[in-house]
C-alpha cells in the first residue's frame, strides 16, 4: 500500500481535488463570526463559580474567554481590538452580555485551559510528530540578513502530534528555542488518549530515551537511523532485536530509500503540511510576550486548526 502511495506520487500524475465546492465552503465559513460566537456560548457566558477562590470571583466564563481569544487569533486583532471587536458584535446582535476588558483578557489567557477539541476516535491511532520555530520578538528577516542578528532576537519552539488519517493535532507543546524534539516525546504521548500503534518522527527522534518512551507505550517507531549509526544490540544477544536496529539492518540490505517506502515512512510530510496551514493561517510570528500567554496562544491556534479541518478538507485523486 505505502509503495504503491508513493509511485502514484512520482508518476507526474496531476493533482485534482474532487470536492472544491464543500472545501470552497468550509475556507469561507473560517470568517463567520457565528462559528464562534454560538447561542450556547452566550447562554453560558457568565461564570458560575461553583468552587471557592481567593479574591474576587470571576465573572465570565473560561467558554467567553475561549471564544474572545479566538476572534483575537481569527482575526489577528490585539486585546484592546478584541474588546472594542467583541462589544461591536454583542451590539449588531443585540446580545444582553458584557465584553471582559482587554487586561482581563490577558490576565485569564495566562490560566486558560484549552482543549484541542479532536474528534474522538475509537481503537488505537498512529501520530506524526515534528516542530516548527515562531518568531516572539526582533529584527525582520531582511535586517538580520543585512545586519546580523541582534540579541533580542528570539524563538518559540511548537512541538505537534498529528493524527494522519484526519489531519487533526491530537497533542501540542511549546518550549523554549533550545529544547531538543526527543525531550518533548513523552510529554507529547502522554496527551493521546487512545493507543498509539505507529510514531512518526525524522531523524531527529532516533535517541534511546524516545525508543524507551514508545516501548512504554507498546507503539511501533517509524524513525530513520541517522546515517552513521550503529547497532544498538548484537543479533547474537538473547535478548529480543530492537525495532531501531530491525530497521538498520533493512537499510543496509536495500537502502535508505527502499525502507521508506516499505514501511510508509512518506506519512510523515503530513505534520508538514499541518505546519505550513497553521503559519498560512495565523502567521509565524507570536504577539504575546509573556511566556504563559505564548503558550496558551500556540495551544489555542492548535485547537482553532482542528476546528478549521472539521469544517472541511480537500479530497483528492491524482489524475
Amino acid at each position: 500500500m505505502a509503495a504503491s502511495r508513493a509511485s502514484s506520487r512520482t508518476a507526474g500524475k496531476a493533482y485534482k481535488v474532487t470536492n472544491w465546492k464543500e472545501y470552497n465552503e468550509s475556507l469561507v465559513r473560517r470568517g463567520d463570526v457565528t462559528l464562534w460566537l454560538e447561542e450556547d456560548v452566550i447562554i453560558g457566558w457568565e461564570h458560575e463559580n461553583a468552587e471557592k477562590k481567593v479574591g474576587r470571583p470571576f465573572t465570565y466564563s473560561e467558554e467567553a474567554v475561549r471564544c474572545l481569544l479566538s476572534l483575537r487569533e481569527v482575526f489577528g486583532l490585539t486585546y484592546r481590538q478584541t474588546e472594542g471587536f467583541g462589544r461591536s458584535l454583542v451590539r449588531l446582535m443585540d446580545a444582553k452580555i458584557a465584553i471582559p476588558d482587554f487586561t482581563s483578557l490577558q490576565k485569564r489567557a495566562a490560566k486558560l485551559e484549552i482543549p484541542l477539541t479532536a474528534k474522538p476516535k475509537r481503537g488505537p491511532v498512529d501520530i506524526v510528530v515534528d516542530s516548527t520555530g515562531l518568531k516572539v520578538y526582533g529584527d525582520g528577516e531582511w535586517k538580520a540578513r543585512k545586519h546580523g542578528v541582534s540579541k533580542r532576537r528570539t524563538w518559540r519552539k511548537l512541538h505537534i502530534a498529528i493524527d494522519p488519517k484526519t489531519g487533526e493535532i491530537v497533542a501540542e507543546e511549546s518550549t523554549d528555542n533550545d529544547k531538543h524534539d526527543a525531550d518533548l516525546v513523552e510529554p507529547l504521548i502522554e496527551q493521546v488518549e487512545r493507543p498509539i500503534e505507529r510514531f512518526y518522527g525524522d531523524g531527529a527522534y532516533d535517541q534511546r530515551k524516545v525508543y524507551e518512551a514508545l516501548e512504554c507505550e507498546a507503539a511501533q517507531p517509524i524513525i530513520p537511523p541517522r546515517k552513521n549509526a550503529k547497532v544498538w544490540r548484537h543479533g547474537n544477544s538473547s535478548d529480543c532485536r530492537l525495532p531501531r536496529d530491525q530497521a538498520l539492518r533493512q537499510i543496509r540490505r536495500t537502502s535508505r530509500k527502499a525502507w521508506k517506502i516499505d514501511v510508509g515512512y512518506h506519512s510523515r510530510s503530513l505534520v508538514e503540511t499541518s505546519m505550513h496551514r497553521l503559519k498560512a493561517a495565523f502567521g509565524d510570528k507570536l504577539r504575546s510576550r509573556k511566556p504563559p500567554n505564548q503558550k496558551a496562544e500556540c495551544r489555542l491556534r492548535c485547537a482553532i486548526l482542528n476546528r478549521f479541518t472539521q469544517l472541511g478538507t480537500p479530497q483528492f485523486v491524482w489524475s
